[in-house]
């Protein structure tokens, strides 16, 4: 309370806001003239790839991200072992539809995140449900035998579509066992995303040990479209193709960057994002930008010649996407050491736009971020609400109470365009928006390190 009190005094003075004022102004001048992010995030997308845990382009996004960092000559630069779940997609998934008169109509569709495989084509009768509700609300018999088409949009409404895509989360991640319980023997679901279009969009989902394991896919929106259209002239079968695997555990690493703190070493801000991504596109915005908003925020600190109080950490955590043991392990091992984690922030919203900060610590902490709102005017960033920090830092609240867990807010209009799709590449990211991006997380972590 003290600090907050006096950063207030302060402010008003005009003192203290001219000093941090004039600091910031020189992050995003690097940021924006000398960044180094938009060359990395080329790299990390075409040099490496999509990179799902377990997998070989997972474990050379290790060894560039190490690289990387060491190219920065941070303080310190090291690996932090994990155990990883390692699924397959395998072969190309094919499906199609089959209706009355020699119809056959080829769709676009991917393989949810963890589904087991057709074992050679699956076909039945496919149902349409317009809910993951109506589903659960209808009768075995109806459902058993066939394949179970889940047809629920995101909510066009929303205007944070992060809501949308929250009120959608669960179709994706319970309609197989919610299908399985009736008798289903597959369910594709409508793509978790806005737009209408030709692109499926893939995703983590979960089984039960005691309910049947049956195939489970997303359906591009514009299939999904079609194929609702074509159940209301006539029955329908579906045909579904699929090769993918679950293999046993792989041993892989959370990729740590820091510089030292000069008053409180083992007082740490940690910061960073999720290096691995979904196997199509290239993991550019979900989370390559989260990642590279971290780095570049770090390298620019120390390109300033910033001391920090606190020791600043950047993490690159590995196996967000379907299963967040790098989170968990992360916050396990830092409580461990003996650490104190005063903050966390996290960038796993894409690299759009930065529009502010969501933290969900107390009032106090709020109303310290909300107290940095002047300082953030000049570069239009003013968000700074009560909200989500993010998966791979939410394990830190569960071994250190009181930390504040920082969200890194954008303009998410456009991001499920591309989520978890092959449409999530580099050529979709802005280079200007990407480098303001990471000047707004550079100044924050600033911020937070003087006056927490």
């Amino acid at each position: 309370m003290i600090k907050l009190t006096l950063f207030a005094l302060f402010l008003s003075s005009g003192i203290l806001a001219q000093n941090d004022s004039i600091f910031i102004r020189k992050i995003y001048d690097e940021a924006l003239l000398k960044g180094k992010s938009h060359e990395d995030l080329r790299s990390l997308c075409k040099d490496v790839g999509a990179r799902i845990s377990g997998s070989a382009a997972a474990e050379m996004a290790v060894y560039w991200s190490e690289a990387k960092m060491k190219s920065y000559k941070f303080d310190k630069v090291y690996l932090q072992e994990i155990k990883v779940p390692h699924w397959e997609r395998g072969t190309k998934e094919n499906a199609w539809i089959k209706g009355s008169n020699g119809l056959l109509i080829k769709v676009k569709i991917l393989a949810l995140g963890g589904s087991i495989g057709t074992n050679g084509k699956l076909e039945g009768e496919i149902i349409e449900f317009a809910s993951l509700e109506d589903l659960k609300n209808s009768s075995e018999a109806s459902v058993t035998g066939k394949i179970v088409f889940v047809n629920q949009p995101m909510d066009a409404a929303q205007i944070a579509t992060f809501r949308a895509y929250g009120g959608c989360y669960p179709v994706r991640n319970g309609s197989a066992v919610e299908a399985a319980k009736k008798g289903a023997i597959g369910v594709v679901i409508r793509s978790l995303a806005m737009p209408i279009d030709n692109h499926p969009h893939t995703g983590g989902m979960h089984y039960e040990d005691d309910v049947p394991k049956i195939p489970a896919a997303a359906l591009s929106t514009s299939d999904c479209e079609m194929l609702s259209a074509q159940l209301k002239k006539e029955k329908l079968r579906f045909v579904l193709d699929m090769d993918c695997l679950s293999l046993p555990d792989e041993t892989s690493y959370n990729i740590i960057g820091e510089i030292t703190g000069s008053e409180n070493p083992n007082e740490i801000i940690t910061f960073g994002g999720h290096i691995d991504s979904w196997d199509t596109g290239e993991g550019a915005h979900d989370d390559g930008a989260g990642v590279i908003h971290s780095l570049e925020a770090l390298r620019i600190l120390k390109e300033l010649k910033y001391k920090p109080k606190h020791t600043l950490r950047v993490v690159f955590f590995m196996n967000e996407e379907n299963g967040n043991m790098g989170g968990q392990t992360y916050a396990t091992w830092s409580k461990g050491k003996g650490e104190i984690q005063v903050a966390a922030l996290e960038s796993d919203s894409g690299g759009f736009s930065p529009r502010g900060f969501n933290t969900n610590g107390n009032d106090q902490q709020l109303k310290l971020a909300q107290s940095f709102a002047p300082l953030f005017e000049p570069y239009f960033v003013n968000q700074f609400e009560k909200g989500y920090g993010g998966v791979d830092i939410g394990p830190l609240k569960e071994s250190f109470e009181n930390i504040p867990l920082f969200g890194f807010a954008v303009d998410s209009q456009r991001y499920f365009d591309f989520h978890h799709s092959e449409e999530d590449v580099f050529e979709n990211v802005n280079k200007r928006e990407l480098e303001l991006g990471c000047a707004a997380i550079a100044s924050f972590v600033y911020l937070l390190d003087k006056y927490l």
